[in-house]
């Protein structure tokens, strides 16, 4: 009855005034995923790209030659560009001027017809506005016709504590400024309020800036930290060539240079521009971009390509005798694999699915690309050099095909199914009770004794152990037959239960956190590296999707009689020092198998306490240089990559002995 009552009374309450109306630049505060994803650090540097894709549009449209990013020491960014910017004359129906528009108005800009931009990084019309909402001041100068304008915006929480996001702060003001080209400059400091604690990483931007440079050909991109004085410089007149080289550049190469065409269908509105080259390696790696920005989820774009160049050489392999007729034609894996290819479209018209832009949607796109690369492809093969590199490729997509009829059995004795009838995880694996996949952890820890720690600590209605007995195999330049072979990645394979490479099903995922668990040390970052490695190479959608995770044990434990704090990092063991004072015992942790299980709990298990860091493929292009160089063949490109980046103990060792030198307790 009275379940009854409060329904009717919940009816009788739902009126008009129930509708909240957000105006203006609200709604992006109230909801900021649905604009940037996230509010961590991927958001964070979301709003900075939005900026920085603008004057790339006008880059790319023949209007720039150069775009500057400054990272500023008050944790603002500055984004500039010599462009034609922003108009500053009044707008016919708003009746304020442009410039006031692009930053306050959601769907407001120079994209939605192809008057201003021939081809742009979207057609939402929100970037800079939302950049304007979600920053606690924005500031715009453009300089057009020897003159700069100069507007600026803020967010603030009124005395009634209503937010207004981007408002109009100043009016746009006009001077008189002697200047040969014009441009335009914006300066934001990202909402703390949003944000919370989070800065701009400056090899993060870096990393974003030297990927446009090579995907806007002779266009200059310089970069400056404010904070420490660091700087650099990007024009590559190679393009996307250059970008293959650079990917390859610690790899062995079975060709130089890297294959090259471009093509147009100007009825369509669409250009190509597609660079690969081949490896001794075994894994592809693909890298598409639309209008620069990258697509990680793929799309259209690529499904064109990949049907283009299976045709294209599987025809070439039967003209060149290197097929017989009584041969199968090769599979696309078979023609992809050791291929690093960079693919560059340009549309007039994009639509990307969602506003985060990570997977292209244009239906109409793959026909287009399909046949502007099978005929510029095919033509490039009728050269005399050209025709070696075809023949190349093909004999090592027929040693490919060969490898993938043997590793067929090996994927299938890893389905889910046959794993667990066969009992191959029974003695491994702990499994979790729950069902609910949205909810469940595998924590792969290293060694035995962490593991039967962890067992003991955990959760087992939600967190599944799988402890290695051994060091994984490292996967870098193995045939997958061979990886399969290895028991310490058959029983993840096994665990997870979504298959491999090709076969990837996530779907059938049964984890939501896969957490790598291993010791602060050499041998456990090893470890942590060989298993992201086979993540990247093999199940690149866990990381794509956000279901990878680090864990992060404590390094320390400072002790004052009953009083317990665990410590994390340096800054946190200075503090703890500094309150515990000379009487205090610190102890560092050199294993997870250090802790019992209700420390292990309490630490890196209680999903309320624990520290746990997600990887991400923000810039996958850069990752698989890191890995390849972390990973691969090249000894000296790994020792100057670990001498610049590596400290590993140095500094926990060097906290240790200063507290002793303070005069604290036993270490």
């Amino acid at each position: 009855m009275a379940k009854k009552k409060d329904t009717a009374l919940a009816a009788q309450s739902y009126k008009a005034d129930s509708i909240e109306v957000l105006e203006g630049l609200e709604a992006v505060r109230v909801r900021p995923g649905m604009y940037i994803g996230t509010t961590g650090p991927k958001g964070l540097h979301h709003i900075l790209w939005e900026i920085i894709d603008n004057a790339v549009d006008e880059a790319a449209n023949g209007y720039a030659k150069r775009i500057e990013v400054i990272l500023n020491a008050d944790g603002s960014a500055t984004v500039n560009d010599d462009g034609r910017g922003i108009p500053v004359d009044i707008h016919p129906v708003k009746k304020v001027p442009a410039v006031e528009l692009v930053f306050t108005q959601l769907h407001a800009g120079g994209k939605f017809n192809n008057n201003a931009y021939k081809t742009s990084g979207g057609l939402h019309g929100v970037g800079a506005s939302v950049t304007n909402a979600l920053s606690e001041w924005l500031k715009v100068d453009v300089y057009r016709d020897n003159k700069k304008y100069s507007m600026r915006f803020h967010s603030y929480c009124d005395k009634k504590g209503k937010w207004h996001s981007g408002e109009k702060e100043t009016e746009l003001s006009c001077e008189p400024y002697k200047r040969k080209s014009a441009g335009t400059s914006v300066t934001f400091l990202p909402d703390n309020n949003v944000f919370g604690d989070s800065e701009f990483d400056y090899e993060t931007v870096e990393n974003r800036v030297r990927e446009l440079a090579f995907l806007n050909s002779g266009v200059v991109f310089y970069i400056k930290s404010e904070r420490d004085g660091t700087e650099n410089e990007f024009r590559y007149d190679g393009g996307i060539s250059d970008y293959v080289e650079y990917l390859n550049e610690n790899k062995e190469t079975l060709f130089r240079p890297p294959v090259y065409i471009s093509a147009e269908n100007p009825e369509a509105k669409v250009k190509a521009e597609l660079a690969f080259q081949y490896t001794d390696g075994y894994t592809e790696n693909l890298y598409s971009y639309v209008n620069s920005i990258p697509t990680l989820e793929g799309g259209t774009h690529e499904t064109g390509f990949k049907s283009a160049l299976t045709r294209v050489m599987n025809d070439f392999a039967r003209a060149a005798k290197l097929l017989k007729d009584k041969d199968d034609n090769l599979l696309g894996e078979d023609y992809r694999e050791g291929i690093t290819a960079v693919l560059s479209v340009k549309l007039a018209n994009v639509q990307f699915e969602g506003q985060t832009k990570t997977k292209l949607g244009n239906q109409e796109v793959r026909p287009v690309i399909e046949t502007l690369i099978t005929e510029a492809l095919g033509k490039y093969f009728e050269g005399k050099k050209e025709k070696k590199t075809g023949e190349i490729i093909v004999r090592k997509a027929i040693a490919a095909g060969k490898a993938r009829m043997e590793e067929a059995e090996a994927k299938r004795l890893l389905r889910v199914k046959n794993n667990l009838d066969n009992g191959f995880l029974v003695g491994k694996l702990s499994a979790c009770t729950g069902k609910d996949y949205s909810r469940n952890e595998l924590y792969i820890v290293e060694g035995d004794s962490a593991g039967g720690s962890a067992k003991q600590a955990r959760d087992r209605r939600f967190q599944a152990v799988l402890p290695l007995k051994g060091k994984p195999l490292n996967t870098e330049k193995r045939r997958l037959k061979t990886i399969l072979e290895n028991d310490e990645i058959k029983s993840i394979v096994s665990a997870l239960g979504v298959g491999v490479g090709e076969e990837l099903a996530m779907e059938s995922l049964k984890y939501d956190k896969v957490i790598i668990l291993s010791d602060a040390d050499q041998d456990g970052a090893h470890i942590r590296a060989i298993l992201l490695t086979f993540f990247f190479r093999y199940m690149k959608e866990l990381l794509l999707e956000g279901h990878v995770y680090i864990g992060m044990p404590p390094l320390y434990k400072v002790t004052k009689g009953s009083t317990v704090i665990y410590c994390y990092d340096d800054n946190e063991l200075n503090n703890a020092m500094a309150q515990a004072g000379r009487s205090g015992n610190l102890q560092r942790y050199k294993g997870l198998g250090e802790m019992n299980p209700s420390q292990l709990w309490d630490t890196t298990l209680n999903p309320e306490t624990r520290s746990l860091v997600r990887v991400t493929l923000e810039d996958a292009a850069e990752a698989d240089r890191v890995v390849t160089v972390l990973m691969g063949d090249s000894a000296d490109a790994r020792r100057d990559y670990i001498s610049q980046y590596a400290n590993f103990n140095k500094d926990k060792d060097a906290a240790i002995e200063k507290y002793k030198s303070r005069g604290g307790g036993n270490a």
